[in-house]
């Protein structure tokens, strides 16, 4: 099967701390990585894949191509999706490694016009030294076809439906339907005592 995932600059996460990270101890918290697209491209995102390791919860940002009043195109960065829980339990490993995808149909706003995105990781246990997302891949959207299906096929689907609704409802079974029993008998291990 081919990817169809567009081509993108991945930058390496940079850490977001409060305080000096010379003198303070502590880990960050909080990764920031940058996706961009080959010369300056825009998209309208279709959804976004990733393996998970040790991020605990993920945002995304957008920094989007917008129309203001006087039919300028401005940059502006809008957050699309806040805070998805990619571990249960940021203490376990439930979910720490895991493959996921992010829809369109997940996010706050339709993303079109899209410049930049950034993926804001957390993990606010002290359990896990590193965390990250990998295998980033970016899909665009073809609003030609938006996601639906081809009609024919769905059309076409509905007509064999119909038809075996109509041969069912034609030719009613007369066969009795036991519910636990095989030939007139029961089997003991299904029955429950009470």
């Amino acid at each position: 099967m081919a990817d169809d995932s567009i081509a993108c600059i991945i930058k390496s996460p940079i850490a977001l701390q409060a305080g000096d990270m010379k003198t303070d101890s502590a880990k960050p918290g909080v990764f920031v990585i940058e996706v961009t697209f080959p010369r300056e491209r825009i998209i309208n995102l279709q959804k976004i894949t990733f393996k998970n390791y040790y991020t605990a919860f993920l945002t995304v940002r957008l920094q989007r191509r917008v129309t203001v009043e006087s039919d300028r195109k401005l940059l502006k960065w809008k957050t699309c999706l806040r805070n998805m829980c990619l571990m249960p339990n940021p203490h376990t490993e439930n979910g720490a490694q895991d493959y996921f995808s992010i829809y369109r149909h997940q996010m706050l706003f339709e993303p079109d016009d899209v410049m930049t995105v950034r993926l804001i990781l957390r993990q606010p246990s002290p359990v896990w030294l590193n965390f990250t997302v990998e295998d980033i891949k970016v899909y665009e959207c073809d609003h030609d076809k938006d996601g639906l299906p081809d009609p024919e096929v769905v059309a076409s689907s509905v007509q064999q439906m119909w038809v075996l609704t109509e041969m069912v409802r034609n030719n009613p079974s007369t066969a009795r339907v036991g519910r636990f029993d095989v030939d007139g008998s029961y089997d003991v291990n299904l029955l429950s005592y009470t």
